[in-house]
């Protein structure tokens, strides 16, 4: 049983849309990021980086003690290594995979999550990082839509972790008008919707919510 540490934000949203996919059993462990969670001793022991989400298997298949992962890119990494999924199978699509999986990790997620601090959450509106972080989400969304005009998936024809770490981050960039134009986007999007194991993953938000 896999111990989840988690709140249903895109990076969170991604690691619960691979263990459904994968079929393994994992517990959630709610981080609400709204409260501090993340700054609290025992979970910065796991997740030094004060960041959800993390993860700690008891059985890593070395032998040894429980592992954490943190770090939502390492952990669809160990994921996928442990599953023997999602990954790809042939050299290339392995390249391929990191690829975009880093793509978005280092690109997609920070400038979507800047573009979404400084149109809805700042204190005050500052223009010119509206226009910055949302003109540079714009340019992403453009890459991602070419790369799927003539790709079933972002690492090719078989979906990967590569698409379950952009998927969440596309849904929070059309929040803020910038995909509209993307049409291979919406294409892509409304396919890995129609998962079972999306559907079940963001099910499992409701998880981390106390109860009424």
């Amino acid at each position: 049983m896999i111990d989840l540490y988690y709140w249903p934000t895109p990076n969170g949203h991604k690691i619960t849309m691979m263990l459904e996919e994968c079929g393994f059993d994992y517990r959630i462990h709610p981080v609400d990021i709204g409260k501090g969670a993340q700054f609290e001793p025992d979970f910065l022991k796991i997740a030094p980086n004060n960041r959800m989400p993390a993860i700690v298997d008891p059985e890593p298949g070395d032998d040894g003690a429980p592992l954490s992962v943190f770090e939502s890119g390492a952990i669809l990494l160990y994921l996928s290594k442990k599953a023997k999924r999602f990954g790809g199978d042939s050299l290339r699509e392995r390249v391929a995979v990191k690829e975009w999986l880093f793509w978005q990790v280092g690109g997609l997620g920070p400038m979507a999550g800047q573009a979404a601090h400084f149109t809805r959450f700042a204190p005050e509106k500052i223009e010119y990082g509206i226009k910055r972080y949302t003109d540079e989400t714009r340019r992403l969304i453009g890459v991602m839509d070419r790369r799927l005009a003539d790709h079933e998936f972002l690492a090719g024809a078989a979906y990967s972790v590569a698409d379950m770490t952009s998927y969440p981050w596309a849904l929070a960039a059309a929040n803020f008008g910038v995909t509209e134009d993307a049409t291979h986007v919406g294409r892509w999007s409304e396919s890995i919707k129609a998962r079972p194991g999306t559907v079940r993953a963001y099910a499992r938000a409701a998880d981390a919510q106390p109860p009424a």
